[in-house]
């Protein structure tokens, strides 16, 4: 078995026999002819010198394109250092979701990437609204190309799990707390968004459309051009749109997307590329909150999955744009510089209704809507610089990296209420009523944010088999909030972040490590007075194993995990005045557990991903976020079958345990337990690839049509039944 194997978007991989010390050559020009004649006449050469057959020892030659995806894993990343590493050499634990990956699994949105994505649970607020949770606790930051946005507001939602997946060439989630490089950011995980670019010097690209269940139909064209005889100046462009109903009853949405970047070679050592990302989604007759879990007798209620509880003049939308520019420089000593700033700008605009009450099992009465129009603007301008590379201390060489950024957001939030109206019988309800009288726009909230910091590590290479990754970050974070209901209040916190890693290589193939960082996360929830919480702080432990086989084709990594928290904000109660939550600080919250990762090329002809990780949550007054499942094990595998090799099929598994939350809010102001058993959804698929340039997809999501609660909190939302989608490519 060799699994030093050509694929889609990786290299070419080949073993030669060459006399002398083993080389390695990296050409996005290599051909396999050359390859060929090179090996013919070096073997005749040795012949001809020697005169008897010598034996010679491997080389590996490969030939890689402009950036490069290996299957379902990666060679190198910079996530969570800067520096250009293997997954076995970040004293982290990290999952990388690559394009082939997405392509295989249907993968549309970035919900669909991280709720496939080890250790991540998806929290579905309603149709349209999500949040993602690792080791326990919400992941409010993000990354794009490696800049971090800052916090993002658990009551306000701008869709960021709707984006499309085609823009983007891989998915990055470094598990644990990231502080070296987020600043101020969430324990539980920092995502790493990274864009596509103009990676082919010849005129490629690909065309496909897809239809699936409810009407769903979407259409995506890619296509990369040069725009230079030489291709040293390249552009891209990603287009695409979809639309169909959905399972739930009068849903529908429409989403549309362009994406374009010119990638340049300024000189032989400088790249500069400027890139425009846009995304729209329209959501037609969407839910705000969800299903009453009970009657008003106490009995628990069993909805239909497509029973819906919108109005049908509701609606959702979202519109993003982003600009963004990086420039990268080679030194000619190994040093590198790199340079990236974007400018992005989100609106959000929504007329809801969401239900209050519990229905007459009999009659269905006794549920009351509330109405909103709520409007919203978020901006960020983020700048991110950093210099790297090698220096020698003592007869050793190590690795540097030194860099500052500056972030700031702006989020401005506007709301009108109506009187709302009552349901005669919410259970037989068709979603019909009058469109509201709305009143005038009256200022709810404006909030803005500014982050400063600098930042630096060095990667030292103690002994032969030992590194030390060992850095800090200064962050000066400022901000200023406005609310109708308690008036200004600004904020300005400053930290100083620690970060450390040792790497062990035991041998070739396992290495183990270990690593701490801190944690520093201000806040904008607001106690009782309306003052705002103190910042998050507390300490990261995790230690593991990690492995590679196949260079680098294969990882796994096992970590064991301790997070400790003070000052986290959790729900305290609702404000008389307004309805809004207000918050109390939790003290003594522990998250601790262990998780386990195998991705990559098994074989020639298999590739997987699996995941499992545990962890229990507790603070001073028991358990914590009991609604996310403990333990979660997920598998997906796909398979080139050897004597048909036109036809890959796989498949895998989603597992979840039983989740619960105590004192949901019951009938007769009581309050009640709901507890939910764990359930395994199942998922599928089979590719045929008629030419080199022509395939046929089926995907089927939730196979056995399982029926459970994606969430669970006074209401209830029903996830995704059994549904398929088929896709027909031809690529150029």
């Amino acid at each position: 078995m060799n699994i030093s194997r050509g694929r889609a978007g990786s290299g070419i991989r080949y073993r030669l026999p060459l006399a002398g010390s083993p080389l390695v050559f990296h050409s996005s020009l290599l051909a396999p002819a050359s390859v060929a004649a090179l090996a013919s006449l070096t073997s005749t050469q040795a012949l001809a010198e020697n005169e008897t057959p010598v034996t010679l020892a491997p080389v590996t030659v490969t030939a890689s394109n402009l950036y490069g995806n290996v299957g379902y894993t990666r060679d190198t990343t910079t996530a969570g250092t800067h520096f250009e590493l293997s997954p076995k050499e970040i004293p982290q634990t990290i999952s990388i979701v690559t394009e082939q990956r997405i392509r295989d699994q249907d993968l549309e949105d970035i919900d669909d990437v991280l709720s496939n994505t080890t250790g991540i649970s998806a929290s579905h607020i309603d149709s349209n609204r999500v949040s993602f949770y690792s080791r326990g606790f919400r992941i409010n930051t993000y990354q794009y190309d490696g800049i971090p946005t800052l916090n993002t507001s658990s009551a306000w939602y701008f869709g960021e799990g709707a984006l499309n997946t085609a823009i983007y060439d891989r998915v990055e989630v470094v598990r644990g707390a990231n502080g070296l490089l987020t600043g101020a950011g969430n324990p539980g995980a920092s995502v790493n968004f990274v864009r596509k670019h103009a990676d082919s010097r010849k005129l490629t690209g690909s065309v496909s459309g897809a239809y699936g269940s409810w009407d769903q139909q979407r259409g995506v064209v890619d296509v990369t051009t040069p725009l230079t005889r030489s291709g040293n100046v390249r552009a891209r462009f990603i287009g695409g749109y979809d639309s169909g109903d959905s399972w739930l009853d009068r849903y529908s949405d429409r989403r549309k997307f362009g994406y374009a970047v010119i990638d340049a070679d300024v000189t032989a050592d400088t790249t500069l590329s400027v890139g425009y990302d846009y995304q729209d989604t329209h959501a037609s007759s969407p839910t705000w909150g969800g299903l009453p879990l009970w009657y008003s007798n106490g009995s628990k209620t069993d909805y239909t999955r497509g029973f819906s509880v919108a109005p049908d003049w509701s609606y959702y939308d979202f519109e993003s744009r982003k600009v963004f520019t990086e420039l990268e420089h080679q030194f000619g000593n190994g040093w590198a510089l790199r340079g990236t700033a974007t400018h992005a700008e989100t609106d959000m605009d929504a007329r809801l209704a969401y239900p209050s009450g519990f229905p007459d099992r009999n009659t269905g009465e006794g549920v009351y809507y509330y109405t909103g129009w709520n409007t919203g603007e978020r901006t960020m301008d983020s700048v991110d610089t950093y210099a790297n590379g090698p220096f020698e201390l003592l007869g050793r060489e190590h690795e540097l990296v030194i860099g500052g950024s500056y972030s700031e957001q702006s989020n401005d939030y506007d709301n009108s209420y109506t009187a709302g109206f009552p349901v005669s019988d919410l259970d037989h309800w068709n979603g019909s009523t009058p469109e509201q009288d709305w009143p005038g726009f009256a200022p709810s909230e404006s909030t803005s944010v500014r982050q400063k910091a600098v930042y630096g590590a060095a990667r030292l290479s103690l002994a032969e088999p030992l590194t030390l990754i060992i850095g800090a970050r200064y962050t000066d974070w400022q901000g200023r909030s406005w609310a109708s209901a308690s008036g200004n209040e600004n904020q300005h916190q400053d930290d100083i972040t620690p970060y450390g890693g040792l790497v062990y290589d035991l041998n070739d193939t396992w290495s183990a490590f270990v690593s701490y960082t801190e944690i520093f996360q201000p806040q904008d929830y607001r106690d009782a007075g309306g003052s705002f919480l103190k910042p998050v702080v507390g300490k990261n432990y995790e230690t593991g194993l990690k492995a590679a086989w196949f260079d680098g084709l294969l990882n796994a990594s096992f970590s064991v995990f301790r997070i400790e928290q003070d000052n986290v904000g959790v729900v305290a109660g609702q404000l008389p005045n307004n309805g809004r939550n207000y918050y109390a600080a939790a003290n003594g919250v522990v998250s601790e557990g262990f998780d386990a990762e195998l991705s990559g090329a098994v074989t020639d002809h298999l590739d997987l991903t699996a995941g499992f990780t545990h962890y229990t949550a507790t603070d001073d007054d028991g358990s914590f976020n009991t609604d996310r499942p403990r333990t979660q094990a997920n598998l997906f595998a796909s398979y080139r079958i050897p004597r048909w090799q036109q036809l890959t099929v796989g498949g895998g598994i989603n597992w979840q345990s039983h989740t619960f939350k105590d004192d949901v809010d019951g009938p007769s102001g009581t309050t009640r337990n709901f507890e939910q058993g764990s359930y395994t959804l199942v998922n599928v698929f089979g590719r045929y690839q008629f030419t080199s340039e022509l395939s046929l997809q089926l995907n089927v999501h939730n196979l056995f049509d399982k029926k459970y609660y994606s969430y669970f909190d006074g209401y209830g939302v029903y996830g995704e039944p059994l549904n398929a989608t088929t896709t027909l490519t031809y690529s150029f």
